[in-house]
């Protein structure tokens, strides 16, 4: 089974073309992704977790650490980091405003070859900000391993301009594809949403 078959079988991707979603920027959105679900089922999450070590060591060797983003990556950084026997840590959207005041969490020693680990990459700005805050304090970012990706131009637009490069388990084409064929939207609904991925903000016009 893929992984896009399992995201769809645990509800941890909803699609509703008809019924969209509200995202926090006001984007309407034909889909749902919430990958926290994975942890809450042992057997997806163990095939997600396998799959994203062997992803790791196979487009990035030589990594020496995972670093999960703050909060959805940090679960999966820590199970990949387990399987792989690799130290792990964690980045912050920002500098905690006590203590230390560290915004990334973890032993982090200048030169370490990093891998960024994040549940989900839409346009890809989350996610860069880590890496950004890493190659400041030292670290070589080898590049970024995301469960879901929307696969939206933007993102790719953003990993080139950064000079990182980024593999991901699952993404929108492949999912949707899983989905029109096992009848959980129609192949007109599919058409809509993959639109939807490369025209986000006028995608919804009803």
């Amino acid at each position: 089974m893929s992984i896009s078959a399992d995201l769809l079988e645990i509800e941890a991707v909803f699609l509703r073309p008809d019924d969209p979603f509200t995202w926090a920027s006001g984007i309407k959105s034909p889909i749902y992704c919430d990958n926290r679900l994975i942890l809450s089922a042992p057997v997806v999450r163990r095939r997600v977790e396998d799959a994203l070590a062997q992803m790791i060591t196979t487009e990035f060797p030589g990594v020496e650490s995972l670093m999960g983003t703050a909060t959805a990556g940090i679960a999966h950084a820590a199970l990949a980091a387990e399987r792989l026997d690799l130290p792990m840590g964690y980045v912050r959207g920002g500098n905690k405003s006590h203590g230390r005041g560290n915004q990334i969490e973890g032993r982090l020693e200048p030169g370490t070859k990093v891998v960024v680990v994040e549940d989900l990459v839409s346009t890809g700005g989350s996610v860069l900000e880590a890496v950004s805050a890493l190659r400041v304090a030292g670290a070589e970012v080898l590049g970024i391993a995301a469960l879901f990706t929307y696969n939206m131009a933007k993102a790719a637009e953003r990993m080139t301009e950064a000079n990182i490069r980024y593999s991901a388990l699952s993404n929108l084409d492949e999912l949707v594809q899983e989905a029109a064929q096992t009848g959980y939207v129609t192949q007109e609904q599919a058409d809509s949403i993959l639109s939807f991925r490369d025209n986000p903000s006028q995608w919804w016009s009803k």
